[in-house]
């Protein structure tokens, strides 16, 4: 009786909560995201990309799901936090939050996409 009462406790468990386990590879897929973005914007070499580059990772990493909003949220405030301890401008750490957020949100990083950027990117 208790192993079939355990039984319907964790299917009830599993049911509920049953995309739990997509978490941590989402998280590392959105990982990946914002590596390519920067990976992108250093091979791109454009001027004033920088906040493109930003939310396109932001959005990418976020439409993975929860695992990769997380992972763009740490990511983003992480390499923000390094910025300012490095005594870049408070201005400019700003402004690409911005832009994170706004790819956080799902809003289109096309917004951001400065003139004559390449279409590969």
């Amino acid at each position: 009786m208790k192993l079939l009462l355990a039984g319907i406790v964790l299917i009830l468990i599993v049911e509920t909560n049953a995309e739990w386990y997509k978490f941590p590879v989402e998280a590392a897929q959105g990982a990946h995201d914002m590596w390519r973005a920067y990976s992108d914007m250093r091979e791109a070499n454009w001027k004033n990309s920088d906040k493109y580059f930003h939310a396109r990772g932001n959005y990418d990493a976020s439409q993975r799901g929860a695992g990769g909003r997380w992972a763009a949220e740490v990511i983003s405030n992480g390499r923000e936090w390094v910025q300012e301890k490095l005594g870049h401008g408070a201005e400019d750490s700003e402004a690409d939050q911005r832009a994170n957020r706004w790819g956080q949100e799902g809003r289109d990083p096309n917004h951001f996409r400065p003139e004559g950027l390449p279409d590969k990117y």
